[in-house]
């Protein structure tokens, strides 16, 4: 697919920043004065939650930045040692928790990949489903929140409707909005139901209008390009050297897609475009954002014309609950649900990592096994955490006022980066 990018004259905008070092450290070096530490965070709006960065100032130019993390760690890779994996899975909805049925599915395919299960074509169909409800969900917010941070509170009020509109599929399908815990290792709680599909259908259609109208609000708009062009540029090296990934690594211009490259899922069935970024700044992370959100309800009305029917679980009858009447009704039936409620699925020993294509980059799960019900270590690849190592670099050179639009146009969440 052709860079999203919009045709623009851009200056060198990868050493504007080093240019901007040098005029002060020429211009300063006579004067008689100290640089002034601040503290931008935790509890700053346009921190995006519970982020701290430790400024270093020359006027308001950024000569050192800092950021400080962990003010919301609840040890959760601990607390998944200690848990059957499945209940595990309410945990998950905590991590990226503006995207909860991406995450559940995500380390539901770890599991499923150590225990060498696949699921069935109804149950791959769904599990898409809820990742790509998740990445809307996500864009709208990150799109609409960034809009605010710089200025455009009407594109926030636009984009947070529509994802109203996604909460109530949420609690169609799942039976929560938010925090959904939908997916179990091995398949999912339940199956669609008619009511979820019509308003699911009912949602595309009124989705892309508003995505073309925030388009129309934003893309050309003379303050939203002056705080977004130019600003918090990451060269394709530096966004590959610092391992950063999703939306805010294809911006710069790198091509690569966990569902293109590494297909799960049956994504390769599906035919969508991955945009492309060209220069890497706040400007390209915003258009990458609304052309993914595009291109997930292409993928989205591709599943629904062709939802295959069967089962939606795993056909693995001593690794999953039996169904609740069989319990009721038979004894064999009430003893499985015993020993896997008390003793959780019975894993193989062995050590397997998955990556999945989350909203906000690829979040992965490490899972090292001895056997039995519990894991022995479970790590967890948060892309936040990952995506926000690169501020030090980043933020130097830029004027203070930069600061809401750079951390904006990354769309991080710290419910991941501190687990």
């Amino acid at each position: 697919m052709p860079p999203v990018t919009q045709e623009y004259e851009a200056p060198d905008a990868a050493t504007k920043a080093a240019r901007q070092l040098e005029t002060l450290e020429e211009t300063t070096t006579d004067l008689v004065g100290e640089k002034l530490v601040l503290n931008m965070g935790p509890s700053h709006p346009a921190t995006h939650g519970v982020l701290r960065l430790v400024l270093e100032l020359d006027g308001e130019i950024i000569t050192k930045a800092d950021p400080d993390v962990g003010f919301l760690h609840r040890g959760d890779e601990k607390i998944a040692e200690n848990m059957h994996y499945n209940q595990f899975v309410p945990y998950t909805d905590r991590l990226d928790y503006l995207a909860p049925l991406a995450n559940n599915v995500a380390y539901a395919m770890a599991v499923e990949k150590l225990l060498g299960w696949e699921l069935p074509a109804r149950g791959q169909a769904i599990r898409v489903i809820c990742c790509e409800m998740a990445r809307i969900s996500s864009h709208l917010l990150g799109v609409g929140v960034f809009a605010m941070d710089v200025g455009a509170m009407s594109v926030f009020l636009y984009t947070f409707y529509e994802r109203e509109k996604i909460y109530n599929l949420s609690e169609l399908l799942t039976g929560a909005r938010f925090t959904t815990s939908y997916t179990r290792i091995g398949g999912q709680i339940r199956d669609l139901t008619p009511d979820f599909i019509a308003g699911l259908k009912k949602f595309l259609d009124e989705v892309v209008p508003v995505i073309d109208e925030t388009d129309a609000l934003l893309s050309k708009n003379a303050i939203f390009i002056n705080r977004t062009q130019d600003i918090g540029f990451i060269s394709k090296e530096d966004a590959i050297a610092y391992g950063m990934s999703g939306p805010n690594l294809r911006a710069s211009g790198v091509d690569f897609d966990l569902r293109k490259a590494h297909p799960y899922l049956g994504y390769e069935k599906y035919d969508f475009d991955i945009p492309i970024g060209a220069k890497g700044d706040c400007y390209d992370r915003y258009l990458v954002r609304m052309e993914e959100m595009r291109q997930s309800v292409r993928i989205l009305k591709q599943v629904l014309a062709n939802l295959p029917e069967g089962p939606i679980n795993v056909a693995e009858s001593k690794g999953l609950l039996p169904k609740k009447e069989k319990v009721l009704m038979k004894m064999e039936e009430l003893i499985h649900h015993f020993i896997i409620a008390t003793q959780g699925i019975d894993v193989p020993p062995g050590e397997v990592y998955f990556g999945h294509e989350n909203p906000k980059g690829e979040l992965g799960f490490y899972i090292h096994s001895k056997g039995g019900g519990v894991p022995y270590r479970l790590k967890i690849r948060s892309p936040s955490f990952v995506n926000l190592s690169i501020l030090s670099k980043l933020l130097p050179g830029h004027m203070l006022s930069d600061i809401p639009a750079i951390l904006g146009s990354l769309d991080f969440v710290m419910g991941e980066c501190d687990r």
